[in-house]
């Protein structure tokens, strides 16, 4: 393994004398990719408190094929294989392995220096490096936000990184100098029921004396006064008005410098980006004017029905409803106040957003839960497959294949059992099983299952069932962890994360409180029941990914 670097990490010759920040690091690690490739060397940079690969050395010019901020990030040493290290941020990790025990050990002390010694994880290691956070400089305007603050180093997403902290020092300065004014109007509204109560005790008879303490005095009008000492803002709770109001000052023109700052940033990103369009089109311009016949590379495997749009009549309806369940039902529920956690039972979680349109109950639901020893194909194969249906399903009173578009596309009619006091429902919907091709080796195994309703000549609604309308999704992406030394991956090494979506119109009116009860307890036991039902069939038999 090559490396740019000194051989001792966390001495002095790992910080630059200029800088006082520590030096680049890259070399070659081997990657795990995925569960098809397994480990792959990659070339890995260490810079700026950032951690990127690259296919190769000589591919850095057309930019990283990832990375991570490591303000936040764990790095463990693997308990047994001494070459391995892995580095996790939140849900993302980076399984590594160095060239030898010696190689990681300097691996992990650059990255843990560079992560204590980044100058964007704190308030004060913002000020310790001289950041925009120096009143002087922070208030000077926007000269901070020319071109030559790039050759700093920075990246965006370092610069998001410090937008965060201007945003923590920005909230406390705000809750300081809210303090100071209801400190302020609380000395208002107390100097005011003071006066008004001397007021009062004025009708009493005249003249008085004044008292030997100087309390009260006459005025020119013959009334008493209270004598009241005036308020004074700097000992409002002990804050410094006009010294909050210059940091305040600052530390807003440090958030509009370095939102410049990222403005620049990503038009560089995007000239770049332009630039290596332009030399693909001019590489592939120049193919074709030489006549060379190379075989054009597809992301569908042969023969896989799974990947592939379909050509049946509701096939451009199918890709409509996997891109969207892809773009909107992955996204995180966290900082949306309309979704509500009604269930949590140790890594299944159930979320519902209450809405409801002329009295029907229409609660969207939202399930995410992690499965250990399956993987995404299994659980979406057995949750479409009508033939094991009955085996895990409850619910249903009978249901039967109305029509077979292809090998990954049907559809279901299907009845539930009543629940009282509530008509019964059947429902009419076409079931898809998709499997969501990566687009680079960091991207999980994704498979779905999306279930909507249609119309069909073959299924009319009848007087006997309320037909109900829904639109369901099973996501499931498989995550593979590394095997030791040179074993086969087994189903220790597999764990499925399960997002499950139902937006469901009952069709009609149906008691508010028992639909959102049903549905509260009848979710988490859904997934239990059939996530412990695919573990059970698939338990010995060898995986299928």
């Amino acid at each position: 393994m090559s490396e740019k670097s000194s051989n001792s990490s966390g001495s002095d010759e790992d910080v630059d004398p200029e800088s006082g920040q520590p030096v680049e690091l890259g070399g070659v690690l081997s990657k795990w990719t995925n569960y098809i490739h397994g480990w792959q060397d990659r070339w890995v940079v260490l810079k700026n408190n950032t951690l990127s690969y690259y296919k190769s050395e000589d591919e850095r010019e057309y930019g990283c094929r990832g990375s991570l901020c490591l303000s936040k990030a764990i790095i463990t040493p693997h308990e047994f294989d001494e070459c391995r290290f892995d580095v996790s941020v939140n849900d993302s990790v980076w399984y590594l392995r160095a060239e030898d025990p010696e190689h990681r050990h300097q691996w992990i002390d650059s990255i843990e220096l560079h992560k204590a010694e980044s100058g964007y994880g704190s308030e004060s290691s913002l000020r310790r490096h001289g950041s925009m956070l120096s009143l002087t400089s922070a208030a000077s305007g926007f000269s901070a936000t020319s071109t030559s603050s790039f050759k700093k180093g920075h990246s965006l997403r370092e610069k998001l990184a410090e937008m965060e902290t201007f945003r923590d020092i920005l909230c406390r300065q705000v809750d300081t100098l809210q303090k100071y004014f209801d400190g302020c109007a609380d000395g208002v509204s107390k100097d005011e029921f003071q006066r008004d109560r001397v007021v009062e005790e004025d009708e009493d008879d005249f003249p008085t004396s004044t008292r030997p303490d100087g309390d009260c005095l006459h005025n020119n009008n013959g009334s008493k006064e209270k004598l009241f000492p005036p308020a004074s803002p700097k000992g409002m709770n002990g804050i410094d008005f006009k010294g909050e109001a210059i940091t305040f000052k600052a530390t807003t023109a440090g958030i509009l410098s370095t939102l410049s700052h990222c403005i620049e940033l990503m038009v560089k990103r995007e000239d770049s980006w332009q630039k290596r369009l332009d030399k693909v089109f001019h590489s592939q311009s120049q193919c074709q004017s030489e006549k060379v016949r190379t075989p054009r590379l597809t992301t569908v495997p042969l023969g896989d029905a799974y990947s592939t749009i379909g050509t049946h009549r509701f096939a451009k309806q199918v890709e409509e409803m996997v891109q969207n369940h892809m773009t909107y039902s992955l996204q995180d529920m966290g900082g949306d106040a309309n979704w509500q956690l009604v269930v949590e039972e140790g890594e299944m979680k159930v979320y519902r957003r209450e809405v409801e349109e002329n009295g029907i109950v229409l609660d969207p639901l939202k399930a995410t839960h992690a499965v250990k020893g399956v993987t995404g194909h299994e659980l979406c194969h057995y949750f479409w497959d009508t033939d094991v249906r009955n085996d895990w399903e409850t619910t249903i009173e009978n249901f039967n294949v109305v029509e077979t578009l292809s090998e990954s596309a049907v559809i279901v009619y299907q009845t539930h059992k009543r629940v009282w006091p509530a008509s019964q429902r059947d429902v009419l919907y076409l079931s898809a099983i998709r499997k969501i091709l990566a687009t680079n080796e960091n991207d999980p195994d994704t498979w779905l299952v999306c279930n909507f309703s249609v119309d069909h000549e073959k299924a009319q609604p009848s007087n006997r069932c309320v037909r109900a309308k829904i639109n369901v999704a099973m996501i499931c992406q498989t995550l593979v962890s590394p095997p030791e030394g040179d074993k086969e991956i087994s189903r220790d090494n597999v764990l499925c994360k399960i997002t499950y979506v139902a937006n469901v119109n009952p069709g009609g009116w149906a008691p508010a409180s028992v639909l959102r009860a049903v549905a509260k307890r009848e979710y988490p036991k859904f997934l239990k029941r059939f996530t412990s039902y695919v573990q059970e069939k698939t338990s010995g038999k060898p995986i299928l990914f």
